[in-house]
């Protein structure tokens, strides 16, 4: 299932989308209250060609998890993996959605793009151990961890390089029936091929991220964990187009603008 959110120029709200993304026929089943439980449909279908989506959940945290890809530790001139996960918060401002623009700060000279594997948490949960993870995850999505490359070396520590607003697009919805062991990724700048990995070279996967992190706090209903990036992360300038692809669950494009 895909669950999106989405505007009609109305209130927004939540959808499946229904039907074939690849011919044009899709179509957005409205649903209520939320996809976090029981839910009806509201009987609102519109084609998704004349909707708008939004990010597909707003976060209480986005809680993510840094150099979790061996490629991408040497890239950043690290000589093997952390002994244990690298973990660091961005805000819920920082959520942006499919399309809506990614706005480089003006402090900044060096602002990366970087795909990756989001899960959405399905329901309140603490302590979950590895062998239960996918009883508490709804589903996944596509993101990009945007980074002011500068201000993560100046700070040393990385909540200003990854908390500015529009720094976390997701989407473009959320797919509930995937298996995350070993899929595509695939990030492009202006349609080029920036990187190409799959899921099954996370050093700690989605399971063992779960309990990594739901040890340490108490996750809610559509918080966003990201699972980290793969090599050939790079900087992105205003007037380009950023894209993350993920096998079974599409493509999130953001394009670049100076704030």
């Amino acid at each position: 299932m895909r669950i999106a959110r989405f505007t009609d120029g109305s209130e927004p709200g939540f959808g499946v989308v229904e039907g074939s993304i690849e011919d044009g026929t899709a179509v957005v089943a409205g649903i209520a209250p939320h996809p976090f439980g029981p839910f009806s449909f509201t009987g609102v279908r519109r084609p998704l060609a004349d909707v708008r989506l939004l990010a597909p959940v707003l976060p209480s945290k986005v809680l993510c998890v840094g150099k979790n890809y061996a490629d991408h530790v040497r890239e950043m001139g690290g000589a093997e993996a952390p002994a244990r996960p690298i973990l660091f918060l961005k805000p819920s401002t920082s959520v942006a959605g499919p399309g809506d623009p990614v706005m480089l700060p003006p402090g900044s000279d060096r602002v990366d793009f970087e795909g990756e594997l989001a899960v959405v948490i399905g329901r309140l949960c603490r302590d979950v151990p590895p062998e239960r993870a996918s009883e508490v995850v709804l589903g996944y999505t596509c993101a990009n961890d945007v980074t002011a490359r500068d201000q993560q070396s100046a700070d040393g520590q990385w909540t200003r390089a990854k908390g500015h607003d529009t720094f976390c697009p997701l989407g473009p919805w959320i797919e509930t029936d995937l298996d995350p062991a070993d899929l595509a990724l695939r990030t492009t700048l202006d349609g080029e091929q920036r990187q190409s990995s799959r899921t099954r070279l996370l050093l700690r996967d989605v399971p063992a991220l779960v309990a990594y992190m739901s040890a340490a706090m108490t996750l809610l209903p559509g918080d966003v964990l990201l699972t980290g990036t793969p090599a050939g992360v790079g900087p992105m300038r205003p007037g380009q187009q950023v894209a993350v692809t993920i096998e079974g669950i599409g493509t999130l494009t953001n394009p670049v603008t100076a704030r």
